[in-house]
């Protein structure tokens, strides 16, 4: 009896038959977010929890819901709103996992299948349903075959993301849909005040906040570094990375992020024509081929993912020890997703950034301004990537050929057609919207980039960063050299 009592997770509030499945999972303790949490949760209160990557956000809020559902065992008894079809299946998991003593039901409403099939599983009565918000809001806007009238907890996965603006429209459906009498649950990894003053969910003023109070806004389990290329050589430098970190680690897992969908393709396939293994994640990949190339990754079949930032947020994957950053996320807040896919739950990881010389200077100091920590510089063969150049330079243009003999981005275009036409959107109409969109896109990163070059702050961070003692030494001629030499090839094979 007493070892029972002594259980974390029971002396949270928890029944034993929980803590029983979490120890049969190898959980021994509870995070502090699930500390703080949980009891929050299960005494009735609405609740704001922000923590770092990898601290078991989503136990906190899914078992009291579990908890509360055996209790009380009607369908559609929690939703939970997150912004990707991989974090929401990665959350139906974790929900299944530790619910299969009750035997718990749970629907993932992601789009990129058929919307009939989510349906009809809608219909089946789940207890729990798992929800990207722009599909959900189709489903309650076009059918009445299910309802949230049982709705006891609403659950706001990324809620930074989430509650930013982007999902307006969807969420606002969603919200007409559900039942007032509700607990609200908001996690993220950051917190930021416009989570609270949503004005779409309203969160009570009494509900629990809880932060994970640190200076540094990565886990100190992390090695974070820095590799500095010239304009043309990234790529180069990336293979030389993962080849030396490849012969040292044979059997770890490494995720490259990357910024674009057709560039994590490209580099895919240059990776695959250089006999390095790897699968790509992407958001014009199919939903079943994206579900297979993440399988195939978490089951360590292939031990190179590359992916865009929809791998960023949440993707709970224990075996993956480098993360690299092929190229730079557009925010340091981004960058502090992307690494936080290593180093999880009080395990070990490192952490590559691929940085132009000088040119993202200003970059690296914002990223490092965020975290409170400095990057250190991570060891390279200068000898051997100036060996792979030629090598490499081929191979990436024989794959771009390929690219655009494959068409890609008409493929691209006939996803999205596909996409609007199951959802019931006029083709024609969001075409011209999603051209609008890029154009504006393009300009608001053109007018940012502007501001950085004029704006005084910024260019003295660059500038500070340069008598830096980490790069005080650097020969800028070295990357100089290297731009004139792919200058030079690129004007000899022209020829």
């Amino acid at each position: 009896m007493q070892a029972k009592e002594s259980s974390p997770f029971q002396s949270l509030g928890l029944r034993p038959w929980l803590a029983k499945q979490l120890a049969k999972l190898g959980l021994k303790g509870a995070t502090p977010i699930q500390q703080h949490c949980i009891p929050a949760i299960l005494s009735g209160k609405d609740c704001i929890g922000a923590a770092k990557t990898g601290s078991g956000k989503t136990f906190a809020f899914a078992l009291p819901i579990l908890q509360k559902l055996s209790e009380e065992p009607v369908s559609h008894f929690a939703l939970v709103l997150t912004p990707t079809h991989e974090l929401a299946y990665q959350i139906s998991e974790q929900f299944l996992v530790a619910g299969q003593p009750m035997g718990v039901r749970v629907c993932v409403v992601s789009g990129g299948t058929d919307q009939m099939i989510e349906s009809q599983k809608l219909m089946q009565r789940p207890h729990i349903v798992v929800a990207m918000p722009g599909r959900l809001a189709d489903h309650l806007t076009g059918c009445d075959t299910f309802s949230f009238d049982n709705l006891k907890y609403l659950v706001v996965d990324e809620a930074d993301r989430m509650l930013n603006g982007d999902f307006d429209e969807s969420l606002a459906i969603i919200e007409r849909c559900l039942p007032q009498s509700r607990q609200n649950l908001f996690f993220s990894a950051t917190m930021k005040e416009f989570i609270k003053e949503s004005s779409i969910f309203t969160i009570a003023a009494d509900c629990v906040e809880w932060s994970q109070d640190s200076e540094i806004a990565t886990v100190d389990t992390l090695d974070q570094r820095y590799l500095l290329c010239a304009d043309y050589d990234r790529d180069m430098v990336l293979i030389e990375a993962l080849r030396k970190y490849r012969e040292e680690n044979e059997k770890c897992n490494v995720m490259i992020f990357t910024n674009t969908k057709k560039y994590c393709q490209l580099l895919s396939m240059t990776l695959r024509n250089m006999d390095i293994e790897n699968v790509c994640l992407h958001g014009f990949m199919r939903q079943k081929e994206r579900v297979a190339a993440l399988s195939r990754f978490k089951s360590n079949h292939i031990r190179t993912l590359i992916a865009t930032d929809v791998a960023a947020r949440g993707l709970d994957i224990p075996s993956v020890q480098l993360v690299i950053n092929h190229m730079l996320p557009r925010t340091p807040t981004e960058y502090i997703h992307r690494v936080g896919r290593t180093a999880r739950a009080g395990r070990k990881g490192l952490a590559i950034s691929i940085f132009r010389f000088p040119r993202d200077l200003e970059l690296l100091g914002e990223i490092e301004a965020k975290i409170n920590t400095k990057l250190t510089e991570h060891p390279i063969d200068q000898r051997m990537v100036e060996r792979i150049f030629m090598q490499v330079n081929v191979t990436r243009r024989e794959s771009e050929m390929k690219l655009d003999n494959n068409d890609f981005d008409e493929r691209a275009q006939n996803y999205r057609r596909k996409t609007w036409i199951l959802e019931g959107k006029d083709p024609d109409e969001m075409e011209a919207l999603y051209r609008k969109k890029q154009k504006e896109k393009l300009r608001e990163i053109r007018r940012k980039r502007k501001q950085r070059q004029t704006e005084s702050e910024l260019n003295r961070e660059g500038k500070v960063l340069l008598q830096d003692e980490r790069f005080k030494d650097v020969n800028s001629a070295r990357f100089e050299k290297k731009y004139k030499r792919a200058k030079s090839k690129d004007t000899s094979e022209a020829n």
